[in-house]
């Protein structure tokens, strides 16, 4: 069975709306036969990467730059992760209060470092939450789980 590896940040309810958008896209009724992991930044490992077949990563834009958090992942994985799991897809969200251009910069060279392959489109988020904006990231965790679905 085919697993998606959802890798996330969430600090605020703002964060917290949007990880639970993404969670209810992956996880609804219509994609079926994907098992979906959900782990925190911090506790995420190079195993639960290897064991993953795509990968649905969210952060907070802090200081023009992805979260710590997130950043502190990828340290921990790039390498034990390099070789095994080029091309595999992937999406990503990005809140922030007021700008996410350097936190989506981030991410982008780091993925393509990795050579993961972008599923979806990223969502960026500014400010509150609206209603476009979570049902975005609904459309995002969708996606990228049926993306693995036709794959299984």
């Amino acid at each position: 069975m085919p697993t998606l590896l959802i890798v996330h940040h969430t600090p605020s309810p703002n964060c917290q709306e949007l990880f639970e958008a993404v969670v209810s896209g992956a996880t609804t009724p219509e994609i079926e036969g994907v098992r979906v992991v959900r782990r925190a930044a911090l506790s995420a490992t190079a195993a639960d990467v290897l064991e993953a077949d795509g990968y649905l990563l969210g952060t907070p834009a802090n200081l023009g730059y992805m979260s710590g958090a997130l950043k502190h992942f990828f340290d921990q994985i790039y390498y034990p992760c390099l070789d095994e799991t080029r091309g595999r897809p992937f999406g990503y969200w990005v809140h922030g209060g007021n700008d996410v251009t350097g936190a989506v910069r981030a991410v982008e060279t780091v993925t393509t470092g990795l050579g993961w392959r972008r599923a979806a489109d990223a969502v960026t988020v500014t400010g509150a939450p609206g209603r476009s904006d979570v049902q975005a990231c609904w459309d995002l965790g969708a996606t990228v789980a049926a993306g693995l679905m036709d794959e299984g």
